[in-house]
């Protein structure tokens, strides 16, 4: 554990498409800002795209953080992660309104680098790490859910029509 978890913590994506900015706190979730700021750190996401967009009604996300993703839409694209998993956190009564941060899983236990961006109150099971909050750079979602989905799949989701490209992230105690 590096991070202090009596801190909050602001992460930021810097995409192709604008800055998003996320506000952490480790009180709730330490094990998964201390990852996230673990894998910033290492560069992990620089260059990796967004490869799940969701509209539907009962879910509006952008999926991201597979460090394997590229510009061209493979049949492993959302399978990656960054070797490793941790606990899930915060998960008690946790809901995911529009502006949520979460953690993408393969169940109890499995976090690992993929997160996803809320931008509409989105109606899921308590199963994902909440663990933080979209303080600038809504719009940037909005804007990349206009333009749906290329290729959906049989649930709905796939890669947004509108690329989103990671440049970098950054955490750093708020």
């Amino acid at each position: 554990m590096t991070i202090d978890k009596t801190k909050k913590y602001t992460m930021t994506i810097h995409t192709d498409q604008g800055d998003i900015v996320i506000a952490m706190d480790a009180a709730k979730t330490p094990h998964t800002v201390n990852s996230m700021n673990f894998l910033a750190g290492q560069h992990f996401y620089d260059g990796s795209f967004c490869h799940r967009l969701s509209t539907s009604a009962g879910l509006q996300m952008l999926q991201c953080g597979d460090p394997a993703v590229g510009a061209d839409p493979k049949s492993t694209d959302g399978t990656g992660g960054p070797g490793y998993t941790f606990q899930d956190e915060n998960l008690t009564g946790a809901t995911y309104p529009d502006g949520t941060v979460a953690m993408a899983n393969a169940g109890p236990g499995t976090n690992g680098s993929q997160f996803f961006l809320v931008f509409g109150d989105s109606q899921l099971q308590p199963d994902y790490t909440p663990f933080g909050t979209i303080t600038a750079g809504h719009e940037i979602l909005v804007h990349v859910a206009s333009g749906g989905i290329s290729s959906p799949g049989s649930d709905g989701t796939g890669r947004p029509t509108i690329p989103v490209q990671i440049k970098s992230v950054t955490v750093s105690p708020s």
